[in-house]
């Protein structure tokens, strides 16, 4: 199991990666639309600043991040613009980018007081101060796809997308009842090639019901950047096919990700 340290260390290194991506870009690039529907480059990275800030406040300031909370969450039950864009939607790109980097420098330094078994408030229910920084590092990742998709950049897959796809094995369950559905039951084994040329797995060996693949396309499907079929996994089983289709690794509510034949 990773310590607290090692996944912030890993987290700040994929901040690091995504701002080598969009520090170049000229200030119309920044008003490009986005695979996620209705999102820019700047609302994408503006999401990530927002909630970057605001989780160092959890760490640092409990009580006035559960109002902040409060406060943000009424704002988009009343079901009108996302209250965490209006800010980064006002910023000039450079604005923006050096909002970024205050906020997750902030994150950073706040994660450095984490113990092992510290648990955080955060949106929903608490979380242990590892969940809560791999929960950072797993939206850095997937929003910094969609930027790359956007873009036509290829990234280089690490091995840090082993906390993103440990995250996507745990959060099955969570897939289904997030959906209101009863989760499946039935065992499935995960075997995937890490890009270091390792093999992580997850599961059984003798489950009849298996994904099978390399672990970047893994954690675009259960982060819903990629449809399953779109990628170079092999499903096999209806446990297994029912997984991929429902799989949502990221909190709120229930998503759907692109179609088959979109990339």
């Amino acid at each position: 199991m990773p310590t607290v340290a090692e996944i912030t260390a890993d987290l700040a290194a994929e901040h690091e990666d995504l701002d080598e991506i969009v520090a170049p870009l000229a200030p119309d690039q920044w008003a490009l639309n986005t695979p996620s529907p209705g999102w820019t480059i700047t609302d994408q990275i503006g999401h990530l600043a927002y909630f970057d800030r605001t989780a160092a406040l959890a760490i640092t300031d409990g009580e006035a991040f559960k109002a902040a909370a409060r406060e943000v969450l009424a704002a988009f039950s009343d079901g009108g613009t996302d209250p965490t864009l209006t800010e980064p939607r006002a910023m000039a790109p450079t604005d923006l980018l050096d909002w970024w980097r205050a906020g997750r420098r902030d994150l950073i330094e706040a994660a450095g007081s984490l113990g092992e078994k510290t648990r955080l408030p955060w949106y929903g229910p608490d979380m242990s101060a590892k969940s809560f920084l791999t929960a950072r590092l797993m939206e850095t990742w997937a929003h910094g796809q969609d930027i790359a998709d956007t873009l036509g950049v290829e990234r280089a897959a690490t091995d840090r997308l082993r906390h993103i796809a440990q995250l996507g094995v745990i959060t099955r369950g969570w897939s289904y009842a997030n959906r209101g559905l009863e989760a499946d039951q039935r065992p499935v084994r995960v075997e995937l090639a890490a890009p270091s040329g390792t093999t992580w797995s997850w599961g059984d060996d003798d489950a009849p019901d298996t994904v099978v693949g390399p672990a970047e396309d893994f954690c675009q499907v259960v982060t819903q950047r990629r449809h399953a079929d779109d990628t170079d996994l092999v499903v096999t089983g209806d446990a297994a096919r029912e997984w991929m289709e429902v799989a949502q690794a990221f909190a709120g509510g229930p998503t759907d990700g692109p179609a088959a034949g979109s990339f």
